[in-house]
């Protein structure tokens, strides 16, 4: 993939969702279906021999890219999802952003042990939601083969938040 192309299509959004936030915004990546299938394609052949039960998604962006690659790679896909939002019995983690805390949750009976998962986001930024997810994964005891992200904003270092769980895969870095 053209790392340089795909980041062409990462629109930048100052002050949102807060002043001081630079978002950055995937939405022209899914406009642009040459893109968007270039980009699942680099995930697919990252993964494809990697033996994978499931991908877990993040809400919401999560969601889009993991159910793609999740049915590329013929595994099952899992959503993890904001309070209130999944309609079984569920178990729950708090966690930090950014810019205030949020809660997920996952529900109970998604995996089991020794399921083998890819948890996928859009973006880390700070790492908080992602290692929210992957304590949820755990707690289910299933392992997780990596962290999957098209951005990662090197500077706010959420790597480091996750590195004693799993490695990071990441496309652009800024």
């Amino acid at each position: 993939m053209n790392l340089q192309n795909l980041k062409k299509h990462i629109r930048n959004v100052p002050d949102f969702p807060e002043p001081g936030i630079q978002f950055k915004d995937i939405t022209p990546i899914l406009q642009n279906a040459e893109v968007f299938q270039d980009l699942m394609q680099t995930f697919y052949e990252h993964y494809k021999n990697a033996h994978i039960d499931y991908v877990v998604g993040i809400e919401a962006r999560g969601f889009i890219f993991g159910a793609v690659l999740a049915s590329m790679l013929k595994c099952g896909f899992i959503p993890i999802r904001k309070p209130g939002k999944l309609p079984a019995e569920t178990i729950a983690q708090e966690y930090e952003l950014e810019y205030g805390n949020n809660k997920l949750e996952i529900h109970k009976d998604a995996l089991k042990k020794g399921d083998r998962v890819v948890i996928f986001d859009d973006l880390i930024a700070i790492g908080g939601t992602s290692r929210a997810a992957a304590d949820l994964v755990r707690k289910l005891g299933a392992e997780i083969v990596e962290f999957a992200f098209i951005i990662e904003l090197s500077e706010l270092k959420g790597r480091e938040k996750l590195k004693d769980i799993a490695e990071v895969y990441s496309l652009v870095q800024y």
